[in-house]
């Protein structure tokens, strides 16, 4: 059954069915181009076949980073480019982005510095040489420069043997050196996109978007819709489509009309544990550096919980990429190459998860060393069709306004408004400081207890103003959570209310971090698919196909076993 938040969406797509643009996917790159031209006063719409970030966006490491291993590779410019536009987003989006302080440890003194200049030249991996402290103290060196000096991270640091054992104990007792520096994390990547996109709807009036709506066709004018909630179609022009679809976005040009070889997306996979002496181990800092392969790993404490990865694989699009055991293995394999004494069990696993990253065609080149740059691909006939191939998670901002130039420009139109310093959702007035915090927390007591206006205060950021009239006096956990602060009736009539929420499985994985943190039981399952049937309209037929549907994907995408 459609719900009437659905039918007004999509009613307004069919009773005005053009825009001077249209928006194909509904990742960090393609809303975040939304949100530039709706500022610039264009008639904007997107459309996700999905739900917002369901991609490869919301199976990120979780970072924002510069990219110091792109050095290796020759990639200046967008190292230069990542570094600024992190120092950006830890000043425009201070309640998801935060300073993550990253150790390498190093287990050589001069390995790598012959090998290093073969990968700069030749692209291709070569035998496994490891990078040792002076390949590294160099890299540092040049990633600070590239910071500059208005950076908002301090400069890195190098410790010996004894130092390093001092301040992580459980590191393999032959470690030479630990370099420490700092980049940025994001705790969540969707949440940060949700975000973004109400920037976008709340900036113009013209501007529109609808997740779990598809492009499944096009006649050369017009593209053809299908909502995937009700399996109705229609017909929708737009003077320019913006193709920001990711490792998808041959197979959406194939719908448009065109077939494309743009696109050699790699798999990423991650596994997130339960484990406090890993995460005790970790000291509060990611743990980054090369595994005996070559390939640039992490072990990164996320609250309470542990991030591991990542895997670099070529990715077949025609399955959904899972987690593999092998991977596992590999991770288990990783966690001993630095923590030999700690012992990890497959049941301490609470969430898997793996993305498709948006890499260009690379042919014989090493996964890990294809670009992590991005270019824009037009194509010319009945309307103009902009490509993104490639991007990051971190250059998100530079890659809108990259795009949003162009279609400016296709629309004889010029820029009003910057991006660049601009706040983001709850990042607006979001205080920076302790005494600004209890401030915060202290003119809002009527609401809640300190400590969940705390909790909301990072959650949504200034946003949170929001939702605290949703919490309301008899505000409870939902049933299988025990905990208000995880997921409560008034949160969850916030969501339905304002973030476009029509999946039981929107929920569990990307409004809150429920699946994330292993919380999900078939207990919270029946109980929110019943809390969802209530707001949302749903019969018994569509609340039971929704409980289904979620367990398949828990159990099959995230290999959750749910109790």
């Amino acid at each position: 059954m459609h719900t009437d938040q659905t039918r007004q969406i999509v009613r307004q797509l069919r009773d005005r069915p053009r825009a001077r643009v249209l928006i194909v996917g509904g990742g960090i790159n393609g809303v975040a181009t939304f949100r530039d031209l709706a500022l610039q006063g264009v008639d904007v719409t997107l459309v996700e076949r999905g739900d917002y970030c369901q991609g490869a966006s919301g199976a990120s490491s979780h970072m924002i980073h510069g990219g110091i291993r792109y050095l290796e590779n020759g990639e200046f410019r967008l190292v230069h480019e990542s570094v600024q536009e992190r120092n950006g987003l830890l000043a425009v989006a201070p309640h998801h982005v935060k300073p993550l302080r990253t150790t390498i440890p190093i287990f050589s003194t001069f390995s790598g510095i012959l090998s290093a200049p073969m990968r700069f030249l030749t692209h291709r991996s070569g035998t496994p040489t490891e990078r040792g402290a002076v390949l590294i103290k160099l890299g540092l060196t040049m990633y600070d420069a590239f910071a500059g000096l208005r950076r908002r991270t301090p400069w890195h640091t190098f410790h010996g043997r004894r130092a390093s054992l001092e301040q992580l104990p459980a590191l393999r007792p032959d470690v030479k050196y630990t370099a420490t520096y700092f980049d940025a994390s994001v705790h969540n990547p969707e949440r940060l996109t949700l975000d973004v996109l109400r920037d976008g709807l709340a900036a113009n009036p013209r501007a529109r978007a609808a997740n779990h709506l598809a492009l499944v066709g096009h006649d050369g004018e017009r593209v053809t819709l299908r909502d995937e909630l009700t399996g109705e179609s229609f017909e929708f022009a737009a003077d320019v489509v913006v193709n920001a679809t990711g490792a998808w976005t041959d197979l959406t040009n194939s719908d448009l009309g065109t077939g494309t070889q743009y696109m050699g997306g790699t798999k990423g996979s991650h596994i997130v544990l339960d484990h406090p002496e890993l995460h005790a181990a970790c000291a509060g800092r990611e743990i980054f550096f090369e595994h005996t392969d070559g390939r640039i790993v992490l072990i990164y404490p996320l609250g309470d919980r542990v991030l591991v990865g990542t895997t670099d694989i070529d990715a077949d699009m025609s399955e959904d990429p899972v987690c593999t055991e092998a991977e596992v293995d590999y991770f288990f394999e990783l966690i001993g190459h630095v923590f030999p004494g700690l012992t990890v069990e497959r049941e301490q696993i609470v969430y898997r998860f793996s993305g498709v990253r948006p890499l260009p065609r690379h042919d014989e080149t090493a996964p890990g060393f294809v670009s992590r740059d991005y270019r824009i691909e037009r194509r010319q006939g009945g309307n103009t069709v902009l490509s993104l191939v490639g991007g990051k998670w971190t250059t998100f901002r530079a890659v809108a306004e990259h795009l949003t130039d162009e279609v400016l420009g296709e629309l004889g139109l010029q820029r009003s408004v910057p991006t660049r310093g601009l706040a983001i959702g709850g990042g607006r007035n979001y205080p920076t400081t302790d005494a600004g915090r209890r401030a915060w927390v202290s003119a809002r007591t009527d609401f809640a207890s300190a400590e969940r206006l705390d909790l909301f205060l990072e959650r949504y950021g200034t946003r949170a103003d929001e939702v605290l009239p949703y919490l309301g006096p008899d505000d409870a956990p939902l049933r299988g959570l025990g905990n208000p602060n995880e997921l409560s009736t008034g949160e969850l009539e916030y969501l339905v209310a304002n973030e476009q929420v029509f999946r039981l499985v929107d929920v569990l994985v990307r409004r809150t971090s429920l699946a994330f943190r292993g919380l999900v039981t078939h207990e919270l399952l029946e109980h929110l698919a019943d809390e969802l049937a209530d707001r949302l309209g749903w019969d018994a037929a569509r609340r039971d196909a929704e409980l289904a549907d979620s367990t398949s994907v828990l159990e099959r995408l995230h290999q959750v076993a749910l109790a």
